[in-house]
């Protein structure tokens, strides 16, 4: 299988609640909740870089889609990384995240590897690691 990867979808309780933490919050750009005519079909698109995007998706709409049972959300199964230039704008992200809503899992902080990182949680538990690493830089 060659990689190819084009949606992360993650699941959330409250549609309305995500967008407004991820559009109105952190300023990612979407075009706000689709589909909403269909059922389980409520989905929020966010454009993250070219070729990949993020959505919001009821976690019963996806229960449903799946015919997987509803079960409860775990914050360490996954986590997103969101990788940025300096450790200054790891502090700027983490804070914007607080002001958005967010929980601050561990604090911005210098890293055994030789980074710059912290954990926030979205309204729903979603983990994002908000890193500057000095051998992975963002373009």
């Amino acid at each position: 299988m060659k990689p190819s990867i084009t949606v992360i979808t993650l699941g959330v309780d409250d549609l309305e609640a995500s967008l407004r933490f991820y559009r109105d919050g952190l300023g990612f750009a979407t075009d706000g909740i689709v589909g909403q005519e269909f059922e389980h079909g409520a989905v929020v698109f966010i454009d993250l870089q070219p070729g990949l995007r993020l959505a919001l998706w009821p976690r019963k709409s996806i229960a449903h889609d799946t015919g997987l049972a509803l079960s409860l959300p775990s914050a360490t199964e996954m986590t997103l990384g969101h990788n940025v230039a300096s450790k200054a704008a790891v502090d700027a992200v983490m804070g914007q995240a607080v002001v958005a809503g967010a929980a601050i899992v561990k604090a911005a902080h210098d890293t055994f590897w030789g980074g710059y990182s912290g954990y926030f949680q979205d309204p729903d538990g979603h983990l994002w690691e908000v890193v500057w690493n000095p051998a992975f830089l963002p373009q």
